[in-house]
């Protein structure tokens, strides 16, 4: 993980939020390669999931709803986290996180911490003589609400309280019926939304994993139960899932497992809860969640609104509440299981490469002028990059010798390196190497493009 860290701050790709203040805790920013990365990953999701199906729409809501949705969602009530404090440092933990801890010094299989309920959670504290990390005794856990208050208004005293979203869900329910009213989409259909969230988090570390501030692709897929299976809608959605992270984001499978929830740890409204875990360097941790919520969301919203989320099916008139099937993807996870899943340190070469898809890849090709004080080799690479840049995201570099441009290429993940040398200006072929191979190969510039791909 450390090793990791390193690579993401040396090379531009994660950086500490404020660092020179000291920074602020579990918050991050995303430099020029980190920035690249990340919408490469959103715009493949929104090109599969959106884009490339018939029964999809897109929406984009905004990070402030009115307070009354999370009352009516239930997150003002219950969207919260197990909060212990340390007696003496007064640090807060997460109660979960602090007996997993015990549980794996110990060597203790025993018991399923996704199970338990806060007093259980109280007397195994108790009973075990758990302590907080600095040795000290910490308090009785409590329930700690995950939502981030703010205001808006402009005079002091008519100040309004909201909220910042904890998910990006919500806001498609709310726009169903306008969803439903001004487009010609038809049960079963889904809806994905992509945008900031923000959660109180209790627990600190794990670099990008666990922040304040996060960024979701979620899905709700609206169905009438009694003509779809919801067991074989929940398989089709599973399948997408995995055919995604494996093939699109090219992430090996033997890192990647389905976790199903107990009956005790899924939440009431579910009928089914599965994770996609990722086996990241600090153990397996959800990725991906998917679960049937049957009508409880549009519901509750048609109850506390007072406003009839029915829908009505054109063939028999019958009206109904759809139910809905609920992919959730972490894109700041997902960032980091990519970056996790690439990193390779290749020892017999003396280097260290990302081998990332080259769909992911902040730059897909970099071009180098192979001495950069000669003017036509300079020229003719720059035609080279202009050309390039029409179809990819290229890199143009001329710093040092060829041998540190390539390995400062493979770190950051580029599939191939051109480089534009005297023979390019004889006969129109350049040098492309391969990153993972680290062969080299002259490749006419009239078939470059195709070589790449």
């Amino acid at each position: 993980m450390d090793k990791l860290i390193a690579l993401c701050k040396r090379r531009g790709f994660v950086f500490q939020t404020s660092e020179i203040y000291g920074g602020l805790a579990n918050s991050y920013d995303y430099g020029p390669l980190g920035a690249e990365l990340l919408r490469n990953i959103r715009n493949l999701w929104w090109r599969e999931f959106i884009q490339k199906r018939p029964d999809m729409v897109g929406l984009d809501t905004q990070i402030l709803l009115h307070p009354e949705t999370w009352v009516g969602s239930g997150h003002v009530a219950s969207f919260s986290d197990p909060l212990v404090e340390d007696t003496v440092t007064h640090k807060r933990y997460r109660a979960d996180h602090l007996i997993e801890s015990w549980l794996e010094k110990n060597g203790r299989t025993d018991v399923v911490v996704e199970d338990m309920k806060i007093d259980e959670m109280a007397d195994f504290i108790v009973q075990n003589e758990i302590k907080s990390p600095d040795g000290n005794d910490i308090t009785r856990p409590r329930t700690f609400n995950l939502l981030f208050e703010t205001a808006i208004g402009a005079v002091a005293g008519e100040k309004s309280k909201v909220y910042l979203r904890g998910e990006t869900a919500q806001g498609i329910f709310t726009d169903f019926k306008n969803i439903v009213q001004s487009t010609r989409v038809r049960l079963p259909f889904g809806v994905g939304n992509i945008g900031k969230s923000f959660r109180n988090e209790i627990t600190t570390g794990q670099f990008i994993f666990r922040t304040i501030e996060f960024e979701q692709a979620e899905i709700e897929y609206f169905f009438d139960p009694e003509s779809t299976d919801w067991k074989l809608l929940l398989e089709s959605w599973k399948k997408a899932m995995w055919q995604f992270v494996t093939e699109t984001l090219g992430i090996r499978e033997s890192n990647l497992r389905w976790r199903r929830h107990t009956d005790k740890e899924r939440s009431h409204y579910s009928k089914d809860t599965y994770d996609l875990d990722y086996h990241f360097p600090f153990g397996w941790k959800e990725l991906w969640g998917i679960a049937y919520r049957t009508d409880y969301d549009l519901r509750q919203h048609q109850e506390h609104s007072g406003h009839n989320m029915e829908y009505t099916d054109q063939s028999s008139g019958r009206k109904f509440i759809p139910h809905v099937i609920e992919p959730a993807l972490g894109i700041n996870r997902t960032f980091l299981m990519v970056i996790a899943d690439a990193y390779w340190d290749d020892e017999a070469n003396n280097r260290t490469v990302l081998k990332l898809h080259p769909s992911l890849a902040p730059f897909r090709v970099a071009v180098f002028p192979l001495v950069k004080n000669k003017e036509k080799l300079v020229q003719k690479a720059k035609e080279v990059y202009s050309q390039l840049a029409e179809k990819y995201r290229v890199a143009w570099d001329d710093r040092g010798n060829i041998g540190k441009r390539y390995l400062y290429q493979d770190e950051i993940g580029t599939p191939f390196c051109v480089t534009i040398d005297y023979q390019t200006l004889e006969d129109g072929t350049v040098t492309v190497r391969d990153r993972d191979t680290t062969e080299q190969v002259r490749v006419a510039l009239t078939q470059l493009a195709d070589h790449i791909g």
